[in-house]
């Protein structure tokens, strides 16, 4: 193999340009729905003087309204939350509410009070504050009273117009796990009791609390605090629901006896709700299912339910099937409580009033009956078709050939703004007093605008998604030339040149045109030059392959190709269906050694194929068992005491020049691994008695957890030594899976380890017994062939074999299945929390996220190794089996970025985002592997294949001698 400059240079292409075209998704589809310059529009008048949006984080619809809920909890009530249920069957109106991407409480909160929904790329630009600047209802207030988390209140407080925003928050770490949550809520109550109490003596507080156009912000954080502790179906949660009912019906009492009237109206709901394990984020219907209970002034009361009947299999066993359930999107809530307290809709919200359709009931009761109700769908539809006109007249102005949404076209020849003749429409029925038809034609137009705004926002999608494929396949290109031709060019490369060259600059004129991020620019400079470069080294070459005939080959390098193409797409498969890892493993630990293996390797290695066979069915499992465990101290312990018994056979069966490698070995073992299991199981039963754990316990706990991880740096153990040196870091990051395990993560990891171990040994015994065998007949015609990949110093010297491409694709599914063996990455399962909270009792997502992300890539330390040890074994270069490999991984990395979708559930949204992320930085990881591997084994023993060659091949002359007598 021939790479055109160095090894190094081909790997620093492929990084940055693997780096940069992760932003391709955002851009594609995930760009930000906030525009400006929008006008503002309100009901002329209000429905109520003040409004109090009361939010219980993290809960659930079913459980709050549920009859019997909890009945698997002893001596539970029937009704867990009498005082909202007596609203809704006495004087309120409910539905679920629905959310979106992601379930999340800073999103929900967005959706809910800016009635916009987030797009994910926002999450890279901040966690807690504003990553861009949206309106809200509370910056649309007079004044807005907050009160609750540290975590959702300064957003709000810090993009709204100064003074607008009130907020009294605790301190971050009150959010303590292991502490009664409900505490949380009980301050968020008494901060409002406190500040009407201060009104009493302080006029000027007194006045501005009674001005009109006023919200009042409670935001409950317990439930979702229990909810991750103890789980929905607890008697903690359940506790909580009672004391966030409680809380309800005192910030009733509370305003009527501060205001004295009925002015007031009530908004209850939730920001998301969680699944049965504790967990959110995700699509779970538990999740994205949330309650809606709207009272008080200007809300109707609750109606008969309608036929067909609004409610399902979901909502029968709550009893209230004789009340007509209203359902709505999150971000309907925004232009809800917009329209009762008459403030101006806040100007990025898409958000749909529930009483613009006028065939099914809405949440109002406005003084003037039914026009109010037209006159608020008009004010919805104008606030929805500003958004439209902003974006319209960008698109228009800025791009080349631009085609107007085909609703509006009628409008695209002519100066008229596009929905006018709608709005005008509109109006003129509510003049007439046809209410109803005003509200039908507001839905219609409503429903085309947001196709529209959906048009306008995936307008450059096509033009990406070629510049994107392009870019990938030419990097693919790319790799293959420089791993497989000499470093030539095409005799006339100018024609190819000029041609890049052009069409970068019209690309370019044209992005300039149409004012496109500056991210665009370096997007389209990837495949022209990759293109480039393949054209003017390889265009000669396979001209002249097809020239001499060598057509039939060149099909049998597409059958092959094709095969492999297959395997990499099973892998797309498999990030879905998990499933397919297992087969993956029967696959390569039962049929290839049945039909691959040489017969005699088969008899003389029977101990090597029964073991590995046996390693492969047991991590065969894994990807079997559900990505939901529950708890298991058990699971934990004896995936711990398996990691011990291997720890001591290793310091009795491989030899030691140096008897101080063997204490090492006991330091690691006896005193790390052993404290790590017993402070362990200590903690857990401390966190299940909810019992605060001992700051004793704690030091412990992070003592052995960093200690037992740097051992192996600090005190190494030789790489002469290579297998001493592998159990050193197996049984230092081992520790790791004994604390933050949740049940079978260790058995996992000690499975996987093993199994890349004979990976290593079947792999070396397939080369010895090939060039043993090959040996006789190529020594005399090629001897530098049959070594061609023996005693390369540089990988730019090393010559492929044939089988180096399967091993290639082997490492590209062990690189995988470290992700996918006990959970998915993409799910909120790799992400749980329970086992944090033993080092991390209190909130902290930095450091909690930090955790648990290396717990997930803490099997590729027993990857590097082993990987930098098959690389020695078969006498290669480093980075010479990862350069095949180089070309394979963007097959899978096309195949994801089109299945990216922006559509649908968060699990499917971020499943497809987390997806196409994981095989972008795969080339980068992957080459991270190597480069890992390769530092902490430096100096291992190598030619291990050279002592044993010539036993091979005399094994197998004496087999042939034997066949011919």
């Amino acid at each position: 193999m021939a790479v055109p400059g160095s090894v190094w240079r081909l790997l620093l292409v492929g990084l940055v340009f693997h780096l940069v075209y992760i932003g391709t998704v955002f851009d594609c589809y995930f760009t930000s729905p906030v525009v400006h310059g929008m006008r503002q529009h309100s009901l002329k008048s209000a429905e109520a003087k003040r409004l109090v949006l009361i939010v219980g984080d993290g809960l659930r619809a079913d459980l709050l309204l549920a009859k019997n809920g909890f009945s698997m909890i002893p001596g539970s009530p029937e009704i867990v939350a009498p005082h909202l249920r007596s609203i809704i069957e006495t004087r309120g109106a409910f539905g679920i509410s629905h959310t979106r991407v992601p379930t999340e409480s800073r999103p929900g909160h967005v959706a809910l009070i800016g009635g916009m929904y987030e797009d994910v790329s926002a999450v890279t630009k901040g966690w807690k504050t504003n990553p861009v600047d949206f309106d809200s209802v509370f910056n649309q207030s007079s004044v807005t009273y907050s009160f609750g988390s540290p975590d959702i209140l300064p957003m709000f407080a810090r993009g709204a117009t100064p003074g607008k925003v009130e907020m009294w928050c605790y301190d971050e770490d009150e959010e303590d796990f292991t502490k009664d949550a409900t505490a949380l809520d009980v301050w968020v109550l008494e901060q409002l009791r406190t500040l009407f109490h201060n009104a009493t003596a302080n006029p000027a507080l007194n006045t501005r609390l009674r001005g009109e156009k006023t919200v009042f912000f409670l935001h409950l954080l317990g439930l979702d605090t229990t909810g991750h502790s103890y789980r929905p179906h607890s008697k903690e949660y359940m506790a909580n629901i009672q004391v966030v009912d409680e809380i309800v019906k005192q910030t009733e009492e509370l305003f009527r006896e501060f205001y004295a009237d009925d002015e007031t109206a009530f908004v209850f709901t939730a920001d998301h709700g969680m699944s049965r394990i504790g967990n959110h984020g995700d699509g779970d219907p538990d999740n994205t299912r949330t309650p809606l209970i709207a009272w008080g002034k200007g809300v109707r009361g609750p109606l008969p339910d309608s036929t067909p009947s609004s409610h399902d299999e979901y909502s029968e066993p709550w009893g209230l099937s004789h009340l007509v359930r209203r359902d709505v999107e999150q971000a309907d809530v925004a232009a809800l409580m917009s329209a009762l307290v008459g403030v101006n809709w806040p100007v990025n919200s898409v958000g749909v009033l529930p009483d613009v359709d006028p065939t099914k009931p809405g949440y109002l009761l406005p003084k003037e009956g039914e026009r109010t109700q037209a006159e608020a769908a008009l004010v919805n539809a104008k606030v929805i078709l500003e958004h439209y006109r902003i974006k319209h007249d960008e698109k228009r102005t800025h791009s080349l050939l631009y085609k107007q949404y085909s609703y509006f076209a009628s409008t695209e020849h002519s100066e008229d703004v596009p929905g006018g003749a709608e709005l005008s429409a509109i109006d003129h029925l509510i003049q007439q007093g046809n209410y109803f038809q005003a509200r039908s034609q507001a839905k219609q137009l409503i429903r085309h605008t947001l196709e529209g705004l959906r048009y306008l926002q995936t307008y450059d999608r096509l033009m990406i998604r070629g510049i994107v494929i392009a870019a990938y396949l030419g990097w693919i290109a790319f790799g293959a030339i420089s791993i497989l031709l000499p470093p030539s060019t095409t005799s006339n490369a100018l024609p190819f040149h000029l041609a890049a060259t052009a069409v970068l600059g019209a690309f370019w004129a044209l992005f300039a045109k149409q004012r496109s991020p500056w991210s665009f620019y370096v997007y389209i400079v990837f495949p022209c030059y990759f293109w480039d470069q393949v054209l003017a080294h390889a265009s000669g070459p396979l001209l002249s392959y097809v020239r001499k005939g060598r057509v039939g080959s060149l099909l049998g390098y597409v059958l092959h190709g094709s095969l492999v193409v297959a395997a990499l797409q099973s892998m797309v498969a498999g990030y879905t269906h998990r499933s397919i890892w297992s087969a993956w493993f029967v696959v390569i630990g039962v049929l290839w050694p049945i039909l691959s293996w040489p017969r005699e390797l088969l008899s003389g290695k029977w101990p090597l194929l029964l073991g590995w066979t046996a390693a492969c069915l047991s991590t065969a499992v894994f990807p079997l068992l559900t990505v939901h465990p529950e708890e298991s101290l058990i699971a934990i312990s004896t995936g711990a005491a398996i990691m011990y018994a291997i720890g001591m056979t290793g310091l009795y069966k491989l030899s030691y020049t140096d008897p101080k490698e063997a204490n090492r070995f006991k330091v690691v073992t006896l005193i790390e691994l052993g404290w790590s299991i017993i402070f362990t199981n200590f903690i857990v039963w401390d966190l299940r008695d909810k019992k605060p754990v001992p700051p004793t316990f704690r030091f412990i706990g992070w003592f052995t957890f960093l200690s037992s991880i740097v051992t192996p740096f600090i005190l190494p153990v030789p790489t002469s030594n290579p297998h001493g040196r592998l159990l050193s870091f197996f049984l230092g990051f081992g520790a790791c899976f004994i604390w933050l395990a949740i049940r079978v993560e260790g058995l996992f990891y000690i499975a996987y380890s093993l199994t890349l171990c004979l990976w290593v040994e079947v792999e070396t015994a397939l080369r010895r017994h090939n060039q043993a065998k090959l040996s006789p007949v190529v020594k005399a015609v090629d001897k530098n062939v049959a070594q061609g990949a023996r005693g390369a110093k540089h990988a730019s010297t090393y010559r492929p074999q044939a089988d180096d491409l399967r091993i290639a694709v082997f490492f590209l599914f062990f690189v995988q299945v470290a992700f996918f063996g006990t959970g998915n990455v993409a799910s909120i399962s790799s992400f749980y929390l329970e086992p944090v909270y033993r080092l991390v009792p209190i909130f902290s997502p930095f450091l909690m996220s930090a955790l648990l992300i290396f717990k997930i890539v803490s099997p590729y330390i027993i990857l590097a190794i082993t990987f930098s040890m098959l690389n020695a074994r078969l006498d290669l270069p480093p980075f010479s089996l990862f350069l095949v490999a180089l070309t394979l991984t963007d097959i899978m990395t096309i195949t994801f970025f089109l299945n990216v979708t922006d559509m649908g559930s968060w699990l499917e949204i971020g499943q497809t985002i987390s997806f196409f992320c994981i095989s972008s930085l795969l080339l980068v990881w992957s080459a991270g592997i190597c480069a890992v591997g390769e530092l902490l084994m430096a100096g291992q023993p190598r030619h291990a294949l050279g002592p044993l060659r010539a036993d091979a091949s005399a094994s197998i002359t004496g087999q042939k001698s034997r066949k011919s007598q």
